[in-house]
């Protein structure tokens, strides 16, 4: 970090200076004016983005944000400081340090013309900037050399030292958001949980909402508030920023074993890559998929595409932050080949497949019943997903003609490069749309139901 960032952050602080159920909504920043087809392009095109920084994790530190503009995610409204300032903030599984949008000179470039609620450090009495000899300081930054980092404070008395943790620049996607690290309280609906670890962040690019990440790392809302498990529901995807929301339901009380009524559940993995690398892949939600099954039969893929090598390379990940699924190339094109083969009936939309990257799109106008092969997801230990219609495909109605594309992107879509290493399989939120999910952290599993959420 420079030192004429460092003084750039320096400047705007100084002068800024039992189970909870939480409401949980959709989130979108898809203009209202888009047309479908723009829409679908700017959702392919994010998820794209989001699978290539997933894939990248091992070169970017946990704490990175890998959200974008042009997707629906859900949020969760947290309230910070003394008194209280409620931040709306998007759910990240696949990332673990929280930030929000902070002081009256945050900047955001790109972002929607919506209003951007922003904390004011200034305003609550519990506000300290995390200090560089702070063990949490090493939780943000990794590897991280106090000694080395924290030169001012080996000039003075350790215990009297005020030097911050040094800024934090966060990447993702298709935008960016830095920021200085903070300690301050958060008041949820069981108490208060003080010295939070949060970012306070300055300025963003293409980010219009703060971050609350619930991976696996130590900074994680769920590592912090010692969790032992929490789920939620998976509202339907509209797009539109429709006012539907269900709820967050946290629980760090439990010491049972039990498993909840009716979901089904699956083992929770590991990468073997090693956290003290900074490798991001230890916070991601790993599951074992081991089958893919469209129509009723069973698509050949090769067990190698599917399961995670000695090397931290391969498995499949449950991701809340993506929105449409990835797929690597070999495991894509198999199931490519299943629907197109499949599917009877339906004129191919090619001009929809060009200008998206999606595919197979099929033409579905003037057809009332449609009739798709049933999707289905087969994981270790025998739970089985059977997806609803709406959760795989994506229907286009410009007034003129309807068409609908299968909500799956790979390597090459919108001629993106290829993508390599990481997980072979991001499974977004689109796909578990109207899903009731749990994340069992004490069982180490992963539970799902078929449930209306709105």
């Amino acid at each position: 970090m420079s030192s004429c960032i460092v003084f750039i952050f320096f400047s705007l602080l100084l002068s800024a200076s039992s189970a909870a159920p939480i409401p949980i909504s959709l989130f979108t920043t898809l203009p209202h004016s888009a047309q479908p087809l723009q829409r679908l392009t700017q959702l392919a095109s994010a998820a794209v983005a989001r699978a290539s920084h997933l894939k990248n994790g091992k070169n970017s530190p946990p704490s990175t944000t890998p959200l974008f503009p042009f997707n629906g995610a859900y949020t969760v409204s947290l309230s910070f400081g003394t008194p209280p300032q409620s931040i709306p903030m998007i759910i990240d599984t696949g990332s673990s340090f929280s930030w929000f949008p902070c002081t009256k000179r945050y900047v955001c470039r790109n972002c929607s013309s919506s209003p951007i609620s922003s904390f004011l450090p200034k305003q609550s009495s519990s506000a300290r900037f995390l200090g560089c000899m702070n063990p949490k300081c090493g939780w943000l930054h990794k590897p991280f050399d106090p000694n080395s980092s924290c030169r001012d404070c080996q000039l003075s008395s350790k215990a009297n030292c005020t030097q911050i943790c040094p800024p934090y620049i966060l990447l993702y996607g298709l935008g960016s958001t830095g920021g200085v690290a903070m300690v301050e309280t958060l008041t949820m609906p069981h108490g208060e949980i003080k010295d939070f670890l949060v970012g306070c962040s300055l300025f963003s690019s293409g980010q219009p909402a703060g971050v609350v990440g619930f991976g696996r790392g130590v900074s994680s809302l769920p590592s912090q508030l010692g969790l032992k498990k929490f789920s939620y529901c998976h509202v339907s995807h509209k797009f539109d920023n429709s006012p539907k929301s269900s709820f967050l339901m946290m629980d760090s009380d439990s010491d049972s074993g039990a498993k909840t009524a009716e979901l089904s559940y699956t083992p929770l993995l590991k990468n073997p890559a090693r956290d003290d690398e900074g490798s991001a892949v230890a916070d991601y939600y790993y599951v074992g998929l081991r089958r893919i099954v469209v129509g009723g039969r069973k698509v050949e893929v090769s067990y190698r595409d599917l399961v995670l090598d000695s090397g931290g390379n391969g498995g499949t990940i449950v991701d809340s932050g993506s929105t449409f699924v990835y797929m690597n190339k070999a495991v894509f094109e198999a199931v490519y080949g299943a629907f197109s083969k499949q599917v009877k009936g339906y004129k191919r939309a090619a001009e929809v497949e060009g200008a998206t990257g999606l595919r197979p799109c099929f033409d579905i106008t003037g057809h009332k019943d449609l009739k798709m092969p049933e999707m289905e997801l087969h994981f270790k230990g025998g739970a089985e997903m059977v997806l609803p219609l709406e959760n795989y495909f994506f229907v286009v109605d410009d007034g003129e003609r309807s068409v609908m594309c299968l909500t799956v992107v790979t390597d090459d879509t919108l001629l993106g490069p290829d993508l390599v290493g990481g997980p072979s399989v991001i499974l977004g939120n689109f796909l578990m749309q109207n899903f009731h999910v749990e994340y069992d952290l004490r069982n180490e599993r992963f539970g799902f139901k078929q449930h209306s959420c709105s």
